[in-house]
């Protein structure tokens, strides 16, 4: 039996007990995503395949947010390698930004070469960052240009109803409060209040969508009836952010959605991978990338509110993901984070996606620098 499948069967009995320490975590996720930079050529590799034993083609959506988390990376543990890393990813986003200020969807072997909304909202992420740290013009541009394409696509009540990914569930999509996040970090970087005005116009449509239990619909990328807990984490995310900058609405409903999810972790820390609209498990598998990602809103919540209890359903999820971490292996295994637990789940099946891996670093640099 191939080493993929007997992960698999592996997983299916219980995680051991002691997880991987936290630091020694965080070092171990950076050099997976340094690797996955080589692989992507200065972008960052979508996901290294265990089963075929490859790097996937670089993905620029994903590039662009992983840009902040090698900066971050870089000043808590003091390590330049990375920040001209980061340097070194901005300017590769720079290079293949579309003429027309938009980001491509999909990886860069895609067939169809067509800009998309979220993931011109994620390359935001970037190129700001960049610019803050830098004052380069260039990425000033880049940033500047992207957010001006946004704002064109953007319908007047907020919603992006055009330029949806053709890989992925047609708009509206609620996820794209992702997107207005990534619009108030360009608000932050140039000065720009009219960013962080098409921003909240989003969220407000998302809100406005909203269950009195904090379910959002038009939430997955195929599922919307059972979104997975990536996309979950998403919109509430994005929602959080915006409303945590222009102190309008919003944080209630991400506490709801919140609290019900801290309800819905397993006696391991994990959550199931779907949600239905009433909350309940829709998946028997976990997806560790929206564990991590719940875990930044769990922490964030705790950042912005002043509430410390958030802080216990951060760490148990965080847990769960670091007993799931490889420091032994193929170059694609070691310090990567599986799509899916057990690893045949249907979520990035036998794969270690790069958004997963930065997830986790991210909030595992978060959970250090609140401590």
């Amino acid at each position: 039996m191939n080493a993929p499948w007997l992960r698999a069967l592996r997983e299916r009995l219980p995680l051991p007990r002691r997880a991987l320490e936290p630091e020694t975590a965080c070092h171990a996720l950076a050099r997976w995503l340094a690797r996955a930079q080589d692989a992507g050529g200065g972008g960052a590799s979508a996901w290294y395949d265990a089963r075929q034993r490859r790097w996937a083609a670089a993905y620029p959506e994903v590039s662009g947010y992983i840009i902040p988390t090698l900066f971050d990376y870089a000043r808590d543990f003091h390590a330049p390698k990375f920040h001209k890393r980061a340097l070194r990813m901005a300017d590769w986003a720079c290079a293949v930004q579309l003429p027309d200020g938009g980001v491509r969807a999909g990886l860069m072997d895609a067939p169809q070469v067509v800009p998309t909304v979220f993931n011109t909202g994620q390359s935001l992420f970037g190129w700001a960052r960049a610019l803050e740290e830098t004052g380069e013009s260039r990425y000033r541009e880049s940033l500047r240009r992207a957010a001006d394409w946004l704002l064109r696509a953007q319908d007047e009540d907020g919603v992006w109803r055009r330029f949806g990914s053709p890989f992925s569930a047609p708009p509206p999509n609620a996820y794209n409060t992702r997107t207005a996040y990534g619009l108030a970090r360009a608000a932050e970087a140039l000065g720009e209040p009219r960013y962080l005005a098409a921003a909240r116009r989003n969220v407000d449509w998302a809100l406005g969508q909203a269950r009195a239990n904090g379910w959002l619909p038009h939430n997955d990328l195929e599922d919307a009836a059972r979104p997975l807990t990536h996309t979950i984490a998403y919109a509430l995310r994005g929602i959080l952010e915006v409303a945590a900058r222009d102190g309008g609405a919003g944080l209630e409903t991400v506490a709801t959605a919140a609290r019900v999810l801290a309800r819905a972790q397993r006696l391991d820390g994990a959550l199931p991978g779907r949600m239905d609209a009433d909350w309940q498990a829709a998946a028997r598998w976990s997806c560790l990338t929206g564990n991590a990602q719940l875990a930044l809103v769990w922490l964030r919540l705790a950042e912005v509110g002043g509430e410390a209890g958030w802080m216990t359903s951060a760490t148990r999820a965080l847990d769960f993901n670091l007993r799931c971490l490889r420091v032994a292996g193929a170059d694609g295994i070691v310090g990567g984070v599986p799509g899916s637990h057990p690893f045949d789940g249907p979520y990035m099946r036998f794969r270690y996606p790069s958004w997963a891996a930065k997830f986790m670093l991210d909030a595992l640099l978060l959970r250090r620098r609140m401590s």
